[in-house]
């Protein structure tokens, strides 16, 4: 197999998600199609020879061709993450290699089974990416995201979900706000937690494909209890996503 090599990619666009997120678009010279749920590796190199390298999930579905989206958070104390967040301009070169990963991948196979998505903070990076993809192959499935966040201001991509929402009557959008929720709010307002999956799960009329990211704390107990509630753990995919709480 051959190894995948490390090309030097142009920052076209950058956009403000939340206040500690930012989306970047990559213009890369050696595009590669990838799968809704792959990462590229983001490698930086000071002047003094030291480097510094980090995973970030795609964002971008693979229509987008020519060009990859990644969307970073800034990390408090986060070496990479703040000066791609605060150093970065239109037109900067950045050196990264992918796609990577074949584990949490969502593969066009499944887009008739139900498909269950749960991610907290960040972790939505990668499900937005099987969203995306979803909805320009026409897919019809069953579709649930559960996304558990802080307050509505940390809801990344949050006006094109609820249009994804609006537009598509077999995707169910689901908020959980476990610090602040918006004004009038009835939804959930709490950690995701044993109550919740099972009225979420309950809504499929069959067992559905399901895919957990987000802080490992949030991945293991989704995970650990998806299975007690009977889902077969090889339908349970899993990937933790740096320390975001939610």
């Amino acid at each position: 197999m051959e190894k995948i090599q490390w090309q030097i990619a142009q920052v076209t666009s950058i956009v403000q998600e939340t206040p500690r997120v930012k989306t970047l678009t990559l213009h890369l010279p050696q595009w590669i199609p990838h799968l809704p749920g792959q990462h590229y590796d983001l490698r930086l190199t000071a002047e003094d020879g030291y480097q510094a390298e980090r995973s970030y999930s795609i964002a971008s579905p693979p229509e987008r061709t020519g060009e990859i989206a990644l969307t970073i958070e800034v990390i408090e104390d986060g070496e990479v993450s703040s000066y791609l967040f605060d150093g970065i301009a239109v037109g900067d070169p950045l050196e990264v290699r992918g796609p990577i990963g074949g584990y949490f991948v969502w593969k066009d196979t499944m887009a008739n089974t139900p498909l269950l998505l749960v991610g907290g903070g960040s972790g939505i990076v990668p499900l937005m990416a099987m969203l995306r993809h979803r909805a320009n192959i026409g897919a019809t499935n069953p579709t649930t995201l559960l996304f558990s966040v802080r307050t509505s201001e940390d809801a990344i991509y949050r006006q094109e979900l609820e249009l994804l929402a609006r537009k598509d009557i077999h995707f169910k959008l689901v908020f959980t706000f476990t610090r602040q929720a918006p004004t009038d709010w009835t939804g959930y307002t709490r950690r995701v937690d044993h109550t919740m999956l099972t009225d979420v799960v309950g809504r499929f009329e069959t067992s559905p494909n399901c895919y957990v990211c987000g802080p490992t704390a949030l991945v293991e107990n989704v995970a650990n209890t998806l299975a007690d509630m009977g889902l077969s753990p090889a339908n349970i995919r899993t990937e933790r996503f740096g320390p975001t709480g939610a």
